[in-house]
């Protein structure tokens, strides 16, 4: 006796499923799909033009006229572009050092349960909900010789007193660490916080029956276990180190000269002002190189953590 195959059940269900409750599942993704379609072409669609630009001799406006990597050449024997990038090492590795030491610091100050915490850390945290263009502006105003510091302690009868690194220009960019410092260094410490308050009491009350001194469980107990937000922080910092650029606008313009000039404002100066658009497209994806060094480890080890988690 012959048997007809029927449907299997999952198959009946779909089909029998209203026209409603489908439309139901794809209306989410029917919502999406625009913001995801325009957020894909103006971020990665305009990352590909960049590099193809950097490939031309594009001067005041777009053209294709390929010169393969002759402008990445270019970039290479071009003197304010290595000021630039020494300018970056400078500034991104003290700006990361400075903030990962004094955001430690504060964040275990607060850690130790001290009265009015919560205003403390609104004190601390309070830069960082303001832009960069103001904390430039503020900035220029205290560092201005003939305006801030300088001019106040002289007011106080010190007139010998000298504070004019923003008009100096070896010592011009400083005052960038300075600023970026005073405006970031509050949200590390809100990282190294959080992670403080993630460790169990019990290793610390542990480490203090064995007899050793607060200062070296810290050191010894407390500060390895802080490995994954030290990391955490310096891939953020990191990242906006080489971004800088409206801080750099605001604050002292590049100069005196260009030495202040970083990656970001090389690129802007060549590419909108000096109608040089193939070569600032080369320093533009070699800033996205710099980024791209800095994110891809940090996407590996947090995929690498959630996989053995």
């Amino acid at each position: 006796m012959s048997t007809v195959s029927s449907p299997t059940r999952p198959a009946r269900v779909a089909r029998g499923r209203p026209a409603g409750a489908r439309l139901q599942d794809w209306l989410p993704r029917l919502v999406l799909s625009p913001s995801i379609a325009i957020s894909l072409f103006f971020v990665y669609g305009f990352m590909i033009w960049t590099f193809v630009l950097s490939l031309t001799n594009s001067r005041m406006l777009p053209s294709y006229d390929f010169v393969g990597f002759a402008q990445y050449a270019r970039l290479m024997t071009n003197e304010r572009w290595w000021v630039a990038a020494t300018n970056l090492g400078i500034f991104g590795g003290l700006f990361v050092v400075i903030c990962l030491g004094l955001g430690l610091l504060l964040a275990i100050l607060l850690d130790q349960r001290i009265r009015q915490e919560g205003a403390l850390r609104t004190l601390y945290l309070y830069p960082m909900a303001l832009s960069f263009i103001v904390t430039g502006v503020v900035w220029k105003w205290l560092l201005n010789p003939g305006l801030g510091i300088q001019a106040m302690v002289r007011g106080w009868g010190f007139e010998d007193f000298t504070f004019n690194w923003l008009t100096d220009p070896d010592m011009a960019i400083y005052t960038l660490v300075i600023a970026a410092v005073w405006q970031a260094s509050g949200f590390v410490m809100a990282l190294f916080l959080a992670g403080l308050r993630g460790i169990d009491d019990s290793i610390i009350k542990a480490a203090q029956l064995d007899g050793a001194s607060l200062p070296r469980i810290y050191w010894r107990v407390v500060i390895p276990c802080l490995r994954p937000v030290v990391f955490s922080a310096v891939m953020i910092l990191s990242h906006i180190a080489i971004k800088s650029f409206d801080l750099v606008v605001a604050l002292t313009g590049g100069g005196p000269g260009y030495a202040t000039d970083l990656p970001a404002t090389f690129m802007y100066t060549h590419a909108f002002t000096r109608a040089q658009i193939g070569l600032g497209s080369a320093s533009a994806i070699l800033m996205l190189g710099g980024v791209l060094a800095i994110l891809i480890p940090y996407l590996y080890s947090e995929l690498r953590s959630r996989k053995h988690g």
